[in-house]
């Protein structure tokens, strides 16, 4: 009925070298070696007629026919699964890719209620400090990105502003005085693209009769982990009102109020980066919309 179609294991095999833009990682994920994976495509070039990749040293890039037969599979490959997955009975998988400390913080303990509305969709959440190329990865259906967010960026759209503020056990804050007895817990990012927000700034603004150099700064890679530390009583941690709202909630963590400092401070944005292909789809409009109505009723 289709003479000319490829078959549908040469198709499975160029989704995944395209997707992964790697013939080696294409060749882990199908179970199969990396030259099969090259005699495969070049099978299914000579068939077509056309380049579909740029061989480079240690990578391989999308020709434009490339990008469009791309486009294609992953689509009915998707839609393939979909349908399986409901046929028998088995949860969608959605692929998250976010910060580890939302992931932590915020995402993981409010899923629930995600999964309760949506129980054939299963949440993957991928995390890590460095932005993802969520428009050309193809592994990841959306992006929860941390930073300065741009109106103008045709697949972002903003979540919420938080804002920084000063938070330690009652039982450290009884233990001190001023800032000096304390010990300050603040993150110094992985991302080196983010603005610092730092004890020092501060304390450099609001109150610059102090000697700094008095202060003592413990700082971590991860928010979360200064979180940990301040629950653990280890002293005062500059940090998202977000991420430690449960926490202050449960009267876990209060916030530090000092005559010469403010109460918060401006933050960064979080905002969803959702690539063109995923915005039609069903799952990641569910989750988009949970996730934009959990917001407005929890931060704003």
């Amino acid at each position: 009925m289709y003479p000319k179609l490829p078959s549908l294991n040469v198709l499975r095999t160029f989704d995944a070298a395209a997707r992964l833009k790697s013939f080696k990682k294409a060749a882990e994920e199908l179970n199969v070696t990396p030259t099969a994976i090259s005699h495969q495509i070049k099978a299914l070039e000579e068939g077509l007629g056309t380049r579909l990749f740029e061989r480079q040293t240690r990578a391989v890039k999308l020709t434009r026919d490339g990008e469009l037969l791309l486009d294609t599979t992953f689509n009915v490959f998707r839609q393939l699964t979909e349908t399986v997955n409901n046929i028998v009975g088995s949860a969608e998988i959605l692929t998250i890719s976010t910060t580890s400390s939302f992931a932590s913080m915020w995402l993981v303990p409010n899923l629930d209620k995600f999964y309760e509305e949506n129980p054939g969709i299963e949440v993957a959440i991928q995390t890590g400090e460095q932005k993802v190329d969520v428009l050309h990865d193809r592994r990841i259906d959306l992006a929860i990105s941390y930073g300065q967010y741009d109106p103008a960026s045709p697949h972002a759209s903003k979540l919420v502003t938080e804002k920084f503020g000063m938070y330690a056990t009652p039982r450290y804050l009884d233990s001190v005085t001023t800032l000096k007895d304390a010990q300050l817990l603040e993150t110094e990012w992985m991302n080196k693209s983010l603005p610092s927000i730092t004890w020092e700034a501060v304390v450099s603004q609001h109150r610059c009769e102090e000697n700094q150099a008095n202060f003592i700064v413990r700082r971590f890679d991860q928010e979360h982990h200064v979180i940990q530390a301040a629950l653990a009583g280890q002293g005062i941690a500059l940090v998202s009102s977000i991420l430690v709202r449960n926490a202050v909630k449960e009267q876990w963590l209060v916030p530090y109020t000092s005559d010469g400092l403010p109460g918060e401070i401006a933050g960064l944005t979080y905002y969803l980066v959702v690539p063109p292909h995923n915005q039609r789809n069903k799952n990641v409009m569910a989750f988009t919309n949970w996730l934009s109505s959990e917001i407005q009723e929890r931060l704003t």
